[in-house]
């Protein structure tokens, strides 16, 4: 069997253990969209942002830059603590709740014009893709495109299927993520300064997980999956 197809088949093993025994199959358009719902307006969500004067460190040592979403806004704090007392790299931050990839790309585009960028980029978005999963790739390879190849981008692939939802809608954000995960991987193969966190898979490898390290099926407990998630987005910098 290629690498190909057994990334593919890991990624969906990995989506299926939130829905039982219940079979993924290849994504199509429901009634509503895609089966998840839509977005919602997330521009007055809580966010957490770096001023002028964080930001200056982080390119002086060549620190990074964190585009996320609400469990970057939640998770942020501590995973920056968490890092630099493994490595004493520094953190700034562009979390905003709510908010899907394209508009995380448009914010790194816009630090990027106006600051400049460090080595490593870490992209902890995605779980708002889930509405319209297909536009997902296109923002991957804008990120790429920002970066270049010379420096590094750490992505946090996605596991979604909210609990306060009907099964018929946890299924389809479930589906939904491992689309998303699928096209992070696709990507990967193509761009080698690409490294993707293995979140969905490490809650995948036991079923307990998804409770014990989920609050509602999308958000860290804190501190059991908080302190899980960042430790893998740690140590996947740790390992270059």
């Amino acid at each position: 069997m290629s690498t190909g197809r057994t990334t593919r088949r890991r990624l969906l093993t990995a989506g299926a253990v939130a829905v039982g025994s219940t079979l993924l199959t290849a994504p199509k358009a429901f009634a509503d969209g895609y089966g998840s719902g839509a977005l919602g307006p997330w521009e007055n969500s809580s966010k957490a942002i770096s001023t002028l004067t964080q930001i200056r460190p982080v390119l002086d040592t060549d620190g990074l830059f964190m585009f996320g979403d609400s469990i970057s806004v939640q998770d942020g704090y501590s995973l920056a603590q968490r890092l630099h007392g493994r490595t004493g790299d520094v953190i700034a931050v562009h979390n905003w709740s709510g908010r899907p990839t394209a508009p995380a790309v448009d914010a790194l585009a816009q630090w990027a014009q106006a600051y400049g960028l460090p080595g490593r980029i870490l992209m902890a978005t995605g779980s708002n893709d889930i509405f319209t999963p297909p536009v997902f790739a296109a923002q991957v390879e804008r990120v790429m495109d920002v970066v270049g190849p010379a420096r590094k981008v750490y992505w946090v692939n996605v596991q979604v299927a909210r609990t306060a939802q009907t099964a018929a809608v946890q299924l389809a954000d479930q589906r939904n993520s491992a689309w998303i995960n699928l096209q992070l991987a696709d990507a990967q193969r193509a761009h080698p300064n690409l490294r993707i966190v293995r979140w969905a898979e490490f809650l995948a490898a036991k079923p307990t997980r998804l409770t014990a390290y989920l609050r509602d099926g999308v958000h860290t407990t804190e501190p059991l999956g908080q302190d899980a998630r960042n430790e893998l987005i740690v140590q996947a910098i740790e390992a270059g």
